[in-house]
């Protein structure tokens, strides 16, 4: 899944994502308060996000159809793909040439390749 999002999308994403399931009229509050929108923008955006096939919005209740976790796991993947070829080795000696990482770092790293190797 790849899906672009602008920082106002990201932003309003993130409301979504905070307060599922959210009605589309608590919606345009909180986005009147934290945002200065009106209603007629939080309605656009959300249906561009609906389009994109982020959320729905099924009788006036907004939820997600991705969530948070699978939308970033998925812009990490490309980021990889797309700049580093899709070596996670790649990407990862990148990041650690300018930050140590540390020792609890370290040991959730190999936790995980641990586990990966045992569902192999």
């Amino acid at each position: 899944m790849e899906v672009e999002l602008g920082e106002i999308q990201a932003e309003f994403a993130e409301i979504i994502w905070k307060n599922e399931p959210v009605t589309s009229r608590r919606l345009v509050e909180i986005c009147e308060k934290e945002l200065s929108w009106k209603k007629s923008t939080t309605y656009t955006v959300l249906r561009k996000l609906c389009e994109k096939g982020l959320f729905k919005n099924e009788n006036g209740t907004v939820t997600s159809v991705v969530s948070k976790e699978q939308f970033n796991a998925s812009r990490s993947e490309q980021f990889v793909q797309d700049t580093f070829d899709g070596s996670l080795p790649a990407f990862i000696a990148a990041f650690t040439s300018r930050k140590k990482l540390t020792k609890k770092e370290i040991d959730e790293i190999q936790k995980m390749i641990d586990e990966h190797k045992k569902r192999k």
